[in-house]
């Protein structure tokens, strides 16, 4: 018998409405395929001690905005929960803090992920700063990832997850 080509998927998340309808297709293939589904949350704590040792940010402020991205991204996560369970679907949640892209590609291997979901690239992103940041971690996932890695791109998404 051949074997299932997805069993674990991973759902990376940032807040980002790109990635939250990855989430959404996430929940939907783990409803339609009965694949395990984890969604991860990083706070990019890297990327504040860069700002930190380079001045742009005092210690104080580094520590604030690192509380409020934990705050920020167990929101994200709750809210995945909250869609998950709309569907009678099951997901496990994870929030860590490092750099971005090693640490899902770390949390990939711990679940022994099949597929890792990232979303697309936003048109309006506010911040090119974060635009940057995020495009850096996009690339370096997809080239670092020992599973495969989707990008969803999926218009009327929203509509679809209605639906289902």
């Amino acid at each position: 018998m051949l074997k299932p080509l997805l069993k674990n998927v991973l759902v990376a998340v940032n807040g980002s409405e790109a990635s939250m309808h990855a989430s959404m297709y996430g929940i939907l293939l783990a409803k339609q395929l009965h694949v395990n589904l984890k969604a991860v949350f990083v706070v990019d704590t890297a990327t504040l001690k860069q700002l930190t040792m380079t001045k742009l940010f005092v210690a104080d402020e580094s520590e604030s905005y690192e509380t409020n991205l934990v705050a920020d991204g167990e929101h994200y996560l709750q809210y995945i929960i909250d869609l998950a369970k709309q569907k009678g679907v099951q997901v496990e949640t994870e929030l860590r803090k490092g750099a971005v892209w090693s640490e899902i590609i770390a949390c990939a291997d711990e679940f022994y992920a099949d597929l890792i979901l990232i979303g697309g690239r936003e048109i309006n992103a506010y911040d090119s700063m974060r635009r940057n940041v995020v495009s850096a971690s996009r690339g370096e996932i997809i080239s670092g990832a020992h599973c495969s890695v989707m990008v969803v791109r999926k218009p009327g998404l929203e509509q679809i997850f209605k639906q289902a």
